[in-house]
């Protein structure tokens, strides 16, 4: 599972995708399940927390270290890119 958000700090666009570890974090500290994401179960605080812990562990934008400092710091944050929940497979075809 990986999100790519974009985020800007106030200098400047950046992008930052979150791995498993990030995604492991979240469910431990808000008790939730990233299943949940499919019932549009994800809030900005969600959202900012992962963006948050991977911007920490990518290390190419110096972020505040409390979540807090770092949304307070926000100007943009919205999803970019996340994988289908639900992929579909290419029915067969009669075509030769």
């Amino acid at each position: 599972m990986q999100l790519t958000m974009l985020v800007n700090i106030g200098s400047g666009d950046y992008t930052v995708t979150t791995n498993l570890y990030t995604i492991v974090m979240w469910e431990r500290k808000y008790k939730r399940k990233i299943s949940q994401i499919q019932d549009g179960g994800l809030g900005i605080e969600d959202l900012a927390y992962m963006a948050h812990e991977a911007s920490k562990q990518q290390g190419a934008v110096t972020v505040p270290l409390m979540l807090d400092d770092f949304i307070k710091q926000l100007v943009n944050l919205e999803v970019i890119e996340q994988p289908d929940a639900n992929p579909t497979e290419v029915a067969p075809t009669d075509i030769p």
